[in-house]
């Protein structure tokens, strides 16, 4: 764990015409973008405005994407449902 606490996801707002090259390695340093053309980069050119949740600690398994790998697991949803609204 980082000493500053985790590294919590970042939600990136798109819009058609944008174009990102998103890291699905996890090595780059500015995750989750991609600083150079990587043979693992996620070129993505969105067409509808939407929202992301994109992965900064590079422990997801979907990377660029956020799965919450960033979370000690807990066991059952209520742990789970406590858990997201604590964090708000």
């Amino acid at each position: 764990m980082n000493p500053q606490g985790p590294v919590l996801p970042e939600v990136r707002q798109v819009k058609p015409g944008d174009t990102l090259l998103l890291c699905r390695c996890g090595r780059s340093p500015q995750l989750p973008d991609c600083l150079s053309a990587c043979v693992d980069a996620l070129e993505l050119l969105p067409e509808r405005e939407q929202f992301l949740l994109l992965c900064r600690c590079g422990s997801s398994r979907r990377l660029p994407y956020c799965d919450g790998s960033h979370n000690q697991p807990v066991a059952g949803f209520k742990a789970r449902w406590w858990r997201f609204w604590r964090g708000l």
